[in-house]
């Protein structure tokens, strides 16, 4: 604990900015929700929320998850290596043209599928998205990587913060209802773009730099791609809960448990930001400090997510029905349910950071894995009998089997390590790379 202080005094400000960032990102979607749900209604905000999700998950697919790899390769093993920054660049390239071309080919499906009141011509225009959402991630990345951490929190906000003027600029231009909103989306993209790219330039990301290197690329994508998938489930192990409560049950019951799903998880935003913010920093540390550095860090981070819990369970009574109305008296409890459920997720989250710093992603997705089956049994046994209370148990139990299976992962590993060997030396794969002349700032 002592151990812990220096680096808790250190990064406590840093892990402040980042949480503002998250929090300042979420009221500007509310936002934005809000303002597209005023002017287009309830399908335009369907199509918005869609539209938010799919290019993103499709251009991280389509680029090997470079965006989870990206912290690691530069904070740690190619921290020096000058081919790495026009290799991410052009990974990130390759990959947003290859998630563009898949949508491209996709667009009648996906007309029939997910927009089928949207025109084919606009489903077809959302495919720039996807290649803008990969260069905008690949950004962030690179600013949390080379340890511009403030950088990396102006793309958080901006990113979301930034849609709104676009939507009013593409809506004076004469575009409306769906079209405002894809057009909307891509010129916040393409702002957050030149914001984050043109920092990294002058903070001289790019200086010295070599000619890309498949082999440090094929690295790259090993990584990511083990990473991508517990990134694939977390978005699975949210939202199932949700479509089984609205095959279960009825839609009346669903917007209960979503309100109080919701309010739960800003809690969550804190754990977030707590891998975020130290990922880096074990990727530079090495595997032996790394393990060191957790182990210290890791009852600061329980205590600090009880304490963010305690209030808002205390509050939950008066803010969710003074907000959604009577109406949702129905989502106290099962919010107070789930936030019981992430009491540890502070803890999870610095040993996500640490599993993604030594290079073992596979274990993090491993426990999101095992944290998906949980939700899967428990809310066919309890949606049916307790309905949103049900939900809120099974998603309760979820969070906090993941956090447990995370801690065994760390357990088993911190336990065997040794420096150099044992379970935490570094596959041949992910091996420190040949170092350039200056490392990356």
């Amino acid at each position: 604990m002592a151990r812990a202080r220096p680096v808790l005094r250190d990064r406590y400000g840093v892990l402040a900015a980042n949480v503002a960032a998250r929090l300042v990102a979420l009221g500007a979607l509310s936002l934005a929700t809000l303002v597209v749900a005023r002017s287009g209604g309830p399908a335009a905000v369907g199509a918005y929320a869609l539209l938010r999700v799919l290019p993103s998950l499709v251009g991280v697919v389509c680029s090997a998850g470079l965006p989870g790899a990206i912290a690691y390769f530069l904070a740690g093993p190619a921290r020096s290596d000058r081919r790495a920054p026009p290799t991410l660049l052009a990974m990130a390239v390759a990959g947003g043209v290859a998630g563009a071309a898949l949508w491209l080919a996709a667009t009648p499906l996906l007309t029939r599928a997910l927009f089928a009141e949207v025109p084919a011509a606009l489903v077809a225009a959302a495919a720039v998205a996807v290649a803008t959402r990969v260069l905008a991630a690949t950004a962030k990345s690179c600013s949390q990587g080379s340890g511009d951490l403030p950088g990396a929190n102006r793309v958080i906000v901006t990113e979301e913060l930034s849609f709104l003027p676009a939507y009013a600029l593409v809506w004076l231009a004469g575009a409306r209802g769906y079209g405002a909103v894809v057009g909307g989306l891509v010129l916040a993209d393409l702002a957050t773009i030149a914001l984050a790219w043109s920092r990294l330039v002058r903070r001289g990301f790019f200086q010295g730099a070599a000619r890309p290197s498949r082999a440090l690329a094929r690295r790259i994508a090993g990584y990511g791609m083990r990473a991508q998938v517990g990134g694939v489930i977390t978005l699975l192990n949210l939202r199932l809960d949700f479509v089984l409560m609205s095959v279960l049950t009825s839609s009346a019951v669903l917007g209960v448990y979503a309100v109080a799903s919701k309010y739960a998880e800003l809690v969550r935003v804190l754990s977030v930001a707590l891998g975020y913010v130290l990922y880096p920093r074990f990727a530079s540390d090495g595997p032996a400090a790394a393990a060191e550095r957790a182990r210290s860090l890791l009852p600061r981070a329980g205590l600090l997510t009880a304490a963010a819990v305690l209030p808002l369970w205390v509050a939950a009574g008066s803010i969710v029905p003074g907000i959604y109305g009577s109406s949702f008296d129905g989502a106290v409890l099962p919010a107070r349910i789930i936030l019981l459920g992430l009491v540890l997720d502070g803890i999870g989250g610095v040993i996500i950071g640490y599993l993604y710093g030594v290079g073992r992603p596979g274990l993090s997705s491993a426990a999101v894995a095992v944290g998906l089956v949980a939700t899967l049994l428990f809310d066919l046994l309890l949606i049916p009998r307790y309905a949103a209370t049900g939900g809120a148990i099974a998603s309760a139990c979820a969070y906090s089997i993941s956090t447990l299976a995370l801690v065994g992962f760390f357990v088993r590993l911190t336990r065997s390590s040794r420096p150099g060997g044992g379970d935490l030396a570094l596959s041949r794969a992910e091996a420190p790379l040949s170092r350039g002349p200056a490392e990356i700032r």
